[in-house]
């Protein structure tokens, strides 16, 4: 059975992109692997937080994770700064990583663009998150394109150490969803929805009332002509809801550009707002009842037992690896 790795930051409330594009993935994954789904509150830490706030958002995240329908039956489900081997085994990838590669990472520098002092950390983000990936024996890692260069380094960093040290690391493969990986933002779907984004008219949270849902889709822009076709290039707008359409209704693009033919955007977007609500509130009633309940808790602590028992494992290879500590007596 292959084993899959994924990690989303409690950096904010999810938005609809980030359930279409991956967490709605990781449910079916579940069934076909062996799955470890992480919150990386470690990387969150790479730009500054408020700690109660960050800690609201951790179990918000652990709560949202299981009501899509994480199971923890199947699936191991953990916090990152709970695994002691993940910052461990960073520091092992910083020490193989070259600052110049480091640097080059495009999300390094688009954060630290203008900045009179960043930390240090945005540099060394992806040697931590190569390590939450290699501790696993990780065969795929579900991202979206944002993520690629990120995940190619991951694959240069195990390879080298692997190459130099001891072949212990299994080298991941990369998986973009075709459908979904990139859900634009709702008022310029040129860049990707996003929950950082200042205007929250940009973005559905995945907690929004049904009324909050309604405004925003009601706002969101659309293309000139007038007409409901699929044609991401020439019609980036309205080609950006009809995925959020299709991948909340289960029907093909097709299908939804036949039902709407001869109806304008006003129809569309009324329905389409439905069609989210109908798919989101079933995930936020679970998410209220997971939220304050020792339930979320259990689940988080047995999760953290089971990560770190594989873990400790591979950091203790890759230690013996290097040459750290001392080498055991007979």
């Amino acid at each position: 059975m292959k084993t899959v790795f994924s990690g989303i930051q409690p950096s904010g409330t999810l938005t609809l992109g980030n359930y279409l594009g991956a967490m709605k993935n990781f449910v079916e994954m579940q069934n076909e692997a062996n799955c470890y789904f992480c919150i990386v509150d470690q990387h969150a830490i790479t730009v500054p937080q408020d700690r109660l706030t960050l800690r609201e958002n951790i179990r918000s995240l652990a709560a949202l994770y299981l009501a899509v329908g994480i199971n923890p039956n199947q699936s191991t489900l953990f916090i990152q700064s709970e695994v002691p081997a993940h910052a461990q085994l960073g520091w092992l990838m910083q020490c193989v990583a070259y600052i110049g590669e480091l640097e080059r990472m495009t999300q390094f520098k688009d954060k630290s663009e203008g900045k009179e002092a960043v930390s240090a950390s945005l540099l060394t983000y992806p040697p931590l998150m190569a390590a939450d990936i290699l501790l696993y024996k990780t065969d795929i890692v579900p991202v979206g394109e944002d993520q690629k260069q990120h995940l190619e380094l991951t694959r240069d960093l195990a390879e080298r150490f692997n190459k130099k040290f001891n072949d212990i690391f299994t080298i991941p493969e990369v998986k973009i969803p075709k459908v979904g990986a990139r859900i634009m933002s709702l008022n310029d779907p040129h860049k990707k929805m996003s929950k950082s984004n200042p205007n929250p008219k940009s973005f559905i949270s995945m907690l929004d009332e049904p009324n909050v849902i309604r405004k925003k889709v009601k706002s969101a822009v659309t293309d000139t002509d007038g007409k409901i076709k699929f044609d991401r290039e020439n019609k980036p707008a309205i080609s950006n809801l009809l995925t959020i359409y299709s991948l909340c209704s289960k029907l093909s693009i097709k299908e939804i550009e036949k039902r709407y033919e001869d109806k304008g955007y006003g129809d569309f977007k009324q329905e389409l707002a439905e069609v989210i609500i109908e798919e989101l509130e079933p995930i936020q009633k679970k998410y209220h009842e997971l939220l304050n309940s020792d339930e979320l808790d259990l689940i988080l602590d047995q999760g953290a037992q089971k990560a770190d028992f594989v873990a400790q494992k591979m950091i203790k290879k890759a230690e013996n690896a290097m040459g750290l500590g001392r080498k055991q007596r007979r």
